[in-house]
């Protein structure tokens, strides 16, 4: 499965669980354990574990597998580790409190509905 469709899994996975305010960075140069970020957002601790249930469901379908999966227990930060994709699901306040995107500024902004950008489709 490439990353593009990686992503559009992820996030369909994602907004069927009421996710919010999806953001995709580009991290490739900046960080060396993975290339890209997928950060997202539930209002409840049962919201982010049900969201995380939901994408690890979706990809196992495609035969994509987690490397690592991270924080399902306490609900508030879940990891899910693609290796070249690290998924974060976030409650929000937690989301807030790191506030992973203005710590990664300098990463290329791939997608985010709230900033209105939208370049998947120049993913290939």
């Amino acid at each position: 499965m490439e990353t593009r469709e990686i992503f559009l899994k992820v996030k369909k996975a994602a907004e069927e669980k009421k996710a919010f305010d999806l953001v995709i960075l580009d991290l490739r140069g900046l960080f060396p354990f993975s290339d890209y970020w997928i950060i997202c957002s539930g209002s409840s601790l049962i919201q982010t574990k049900v969201i995380a249930e939901e994408i690890v469901r979706q990809t196992k379908l495609e035969k994509v597998y987690p490397l690592h999966v991270e924080g399902e227990e306490s609900g508030e930060w879940i990891l899910i580790d693609y290796g070249t994709v690290m998924i974060h699901v976030f409650r929000e306040e937690e989301r807030i409190f790191y506030q992973l995107e203005k710590l990664w500024r300098q990463a290329r902004l791939v997608y985010s509905e709230k900033e209105h950008v939208n370049l998947l489709d120049e993913m290939g």
